[in-house]
């Protein structure tokens, strides 16, 4: 199979603006989203909205926070020097405060205005498994200010809830969910995780809708562990499998989940063999993206269903 670089040489003049989080060691934010991004052929200009040593689900963390000055006076940097007006796509991810989101949401709006045709990718990072760990006060701004602008938007099923304001038990429940934030001005959007069952036991459904209507489901084995960065991972190659396929979300979708299930399924292993007959820890769980290079590069196949929805 061809990768992504190699069949589109042109992917050079791709470049990706990514604000999200990162940590020293580990993968999460951007330490799990710039080297696919790279591996696949885009420059990517990346600023941390905090810098951590570990991500928090290890005992002790420490670092520091950017502030919504600090990231307004990067970007002026970036203005006084010409650097904007070539950005393709934008990807955010973790945002830890309101003053900070709302910075981000100025530079959204000022690089659609500058960039023709940019691609703004949103992973609207609030929580997962019923779980919320940022603010509350972010979903009201993600739900009013950030949906109606993004042309890629990849919540989790606990995410699209905040989002939507329904509660989601079944599969239907989810595509209305997704449907709603269309109506609302998201082009496309991808549910990137789920609780509820699919059809074949011990699985996980992940759906799509395009800004054509089209409607998809992809079903994969649900692995028995939980992992940090992966929702990062999911988002970064749903940006760049959907510039090389714009007219094929589906297509995007399932390459994006084939080299993620192959990264997931790589670390699990690893982590087995790291533990021994313990219980692997946070550190024997950090994702092995570096190890998954070739399947980055190149997804196997995984096929979907369309769905009337």
């Amino acid at each position: 199979t061809e990768s992504l670089g190699q069949a589109h040489p042109e992917m050079d003049e791709r470049r990706v603006l990514s604000i999200q989080s990162h940590v020293v060691r580990g993968y999460v934010g951007n330490r799990s989203a710039v080297f696919p991004l790279e591996v696949l052929g885009f420059e990517v200009d990346f600023v941390n909205s905090v810098q951590l040593c570990t991500h928090t689900g290890y005992e002790h963390v420490k670092g520091q926070v950017l502030g919504s000055e600090d990231l307004r006076t990067l970007f002026e940097g970036l203005k006084l020097n010409e650097l904007i007006s070539d950005y393709t796509h934008l990807l955010t991810g973790y945002i830890g405060s309101k003053s900070f989101l709302g910075e981000v949401l100025s530079v959204v709006k000022e690089l659609k205005a500058k960039c023709p045709g940019l691609v703004y990718v949103c992973d609207p990072v609030m929580g997962d498994n019923g779980q919320l760990y940022v603010p509350a006060d972010l979903k009201s701004v993600y739900r009013e200010q950030f949906v109606p602008v993004a042309d890629i938007l990849t919540p989790n099923q606990f995410e699209l809830e905040i989002l939507s304001e329904t509660t989601i038990k079944t599969e239907a429940d989810a595509f209305q969910a997704l449907a709603s934030l269309q109506k609302r001005g998201a082009k496309d959007v991808v549910l990137s995780s789920s609780d509820f069952p699919g059809k074949k036991p011990n699985t996980m459904v992940i759906l799509g809708r395009s800004r054509a209507g089209k409607s998809f489901r992809i079903e994969i084995p649900r692995l028995p562990v939980s992992f940090v960065g992966s929702g990062d991972v999911f988002a970064c190659l749903m940006l760049a499998w959907s510039s090389q396929h714009a007219d094929d979300l589906q297509l995007a979708c399932e390459k994006t989940v084939s080299s993620l299930q192959a990264i997931l399924k790589r670390t699990t292993e690893a982590a087995k063999v790291r533990a021994g007959d313990s219980k692997p820890t946070v550190c024997d769980l950090e994702l092995r993206l570096v190890q998954s290079k070739a399947d980055i590069e190149n997804p196997g196949q995984i096929n979907g269903e369309m769905v009337d929805s």
